[in-house]
């Protein structure tokens, strides 16, 4: 029988992890400024940063899952936000709090998290404006992402977005242990 990994050692493997869908997607953009990229590596493309997606979102999910034992019932990442407000803890709020509507909008598409972002304007991350997606890109109801397209509303790819993901949730789990 294993040991359960602690919070920093599961932020780390997933650090680790999201860097080779980095360096595959750096590698990609290095080819696609060369040369026009061939079908097979467009998607070889799409699955690194889909990948890199659901790494984002599974490494989120699994952040609340642990710490939310530091609250009664309720949403999590809003309790934390106001904790860390009132504690004087703006910055790491307001960072926690755009990182969870980033994964909102990686799991669920457009929606109140989005709209949110939007007006928002996060220096964190890109978030572009989309007016629709492609048929091909939703699934049947046509509300939620496909889970084989990347999201074309956060760009989880830019350099720094997994690092500062992973840095902001250690520094919420260091404030919520020593509480």
């Amino acid at each position: 029988m294993t040991t359960s990994q602690n919070v920093p050692e599961l932020i780390a493997a997933a650090q680790a992890k999201a860097k080779l869908f980095e360096q595959r997607i750096a590698e990609f953009g290095a080819q696609g400024q060369e040369q026009d990229m061939a079908a097979s590596g467009a998607d070889d493309l799409n699955a690194a940063q889909v990948g890199l997606e659901a790494a984002t979102v599974d490494l989120f999910t699994l952040f609340e899952a642990r710490m939310q034992h530091h609250f009664r019932r309720g949403p999590f990442s809003r309790k934390l936000k106001a904790a860390l407000v009132e504690a004087g803890q703006g910055d790491l709020a307001e960072r926690i709090h755009a990182y969870y509507l980033a994964v909102n909008v990686l799991k669920h598409g457009a929606g109140a998290s989005y709209r949110e972002l939007l007006d928002m304007q996060v220096a964190l991350f890109p978030v572009h404006r989309v007016a629709a997606e492609p048929v091909d890109s939703v699934d049947s109801v046509g509300a939620e992402p496909a889970q084989n397209t990347p999201s074309r509303r956060i760009d989880v790819s830019v350099p720094g977005f997994f690092d500062g993901l992973a840095t902001t949730l250690l520094e919420a789990q260091g404030f919520l242990e020593s509480r």
